[in-house]
């Protein structure tokens, strides 16, 4: 078994936020002397019935705690579903009914041990105490927080001062999710950072009920493939866990190499020294970005898909896009690079593809540059000096660029 302290390194990669990290720190020590695992929870309000990479962030961390020897519980919020949370909505949530949360709850136990481990794996459901509780109970348990302290949550608190409805049963979402801590006695809740009003409940309501409060381990919320927004279906901007490999693997390589990055920091199972290590070789040019995301690719549609299909993939797409509309010949402009790395408007105003920096930005920005014919839509994007490229920009102007330092 791995020490405290090497544990506690592994469950903070990529972290926002532990809280509180000492208390953490004694959990582990302890866990390691008996040889009790922790009991960690993240819950999952199954809204929609499909999983996509985002919500991985969490069961990748989840995982991780399994390949530590901890108990690892997904709790399916059935109860809560029907209330809905109400983190970041400007207005009261549709609820669903008991039958669409059921439903949708089927799927996402067809969807986790894509990445979880089945055998190593509770399921449970908020129903089970939240339906037995009476109406008593539940008027108990909102007797252990205050009015005061929800309009504290920044949510609750912009619609009060825009006069915008809040309904009482919004107030019960945070003590309900807290009670989960209690009634499966949580040692550490995983959750994403717009989650953080009530896991800190959870630690609240756990001192109420005599248990020592659980620590936090806060995720950030993964942006999609715009690179902006959080990934979600409706926005358009997701990769999920259930589609064809070539989609995953495509959808993949379209993201910028920023966010490759945080992909593999996020949901990758590149060790904490393998992802440095590939920092530094993309740094000198030892490796190609383009080559870092098809591993990215490949690895990902590996896990949903099934092994082996990465591989598939990555032939595929290799064959689809390496001749695609590409001239017979195509004009050659070697390029000094201006240290190890340089910004692709430097580089197209260079291979005189623009006039100026400033057009190659505009350029970029309107949708028609492509490296490798990949879409660039980072005007920051820069590369290695190694290797060469294929420069894109409009439909038909080439230039092979050729870095030399």
């Amino acid at each position: 078994m791995l020490t405290a302290l090497e544990q506690l390194n592994i469950i903070k990669r990529g972290a926002v936020e532990v809280i509180v990290e000492e208390d953490l720190k004694k959990k582990l020590e302890r866990s390691v002397a008996t040889g009790k695992p922790l009991r960690i929870k993240a819950g999952f309000d199954p809204t929609a019935p499909d999983i996509h990479v985002g919500h991985t962030v969490l069961l990748n961390k989840m995982r991780q705690f399994q390949e530590l020897g901890h108990e690892v519980i997904f709790l399916i919020g059935d109860f809560t579903g029907m209330i809905g949370d109400p983190t970041g909505k400007s207005e009261t949530r549709k609820h669903l009914t008991r039958e669409e949360v059921l439903e949708n709850a089927k799927t996402y136990q067809q969807q986790i041990y894509k990445i979880l481990d089945r055998e190593k794996t509770i399921i449970s459901f908020n129903s089970e105490w939240m339906m037995k509780m009476s109406s008593i109970d539940m008027i108990q348990l909102a007797a252990k927080h205050t009015v005061a302290r929800m309009l504290e949550r920044e949510d609750f608190k912009k619609r009060y001062e825009s006069q915008l409805p809040i309904s009482v049963h919004e107030f019960l979402y945070p003590l309900i999710q807290g009670y989960d801590s209690v009634a499966l006695r949580a040692d550490v809740e995983l959750g994403g950072t717009d989650q953080k009003f009530n896991l800190l409940v959870g630690r609240e309501l756990q001192r109420e009920y005599g248990q020592e409060p659980q620590c936090i381990v806060m995720m950030p919320l993964l942006e999609g493939l715009d690179g902006v927004n959080k990934m979600s279906k409706s926005l358009g901007n997701y990769i999920g866990i259930n589609e064809p490999a070539k989609e995953i693997f495509g959808k993949v390589m379209s993201t910028t190499d920023v966010l490759m990055m945080r992909y593999y920091e996020l949901v990758s199972a590149v060790s904490l020294s393998g992802l440095e290590q590939m920092k530094k070789d993309i740094a000198s040019g030892a490796l190609h970005p383009m080559e870092a995301k098809k591993r990215l690719a490949a690895e990902l549609t590996d896990r949903f898909c099934g092994a082996g299909e990465g591989e598939k993939a990555r032939l595929e797409f290799e064959k689809v896009f390496s001749k695609k509309d590409l001239p017979d010949e195509i004009p050659v402009a070697e390029i000094a690079w201006e240290g190890d790395m340089m910004k692709l408007v430097k580089i197209m105003a260079l291979a005189k593809v623009a006039s100026s920096n400033s057009e190659a930005k505009r350029l970029i920005q309107q949708g028609g540059v492509e490296v490798d014919q990949q879409p660039v839509k980072d005007v920051d994007a820069a590369y290695p000096a190694a290797g060469s490229f294929i420069l894109r920009v409009g439909k038909k102007r080439f230039v092979k660029v050729i870095a030399k330092k």
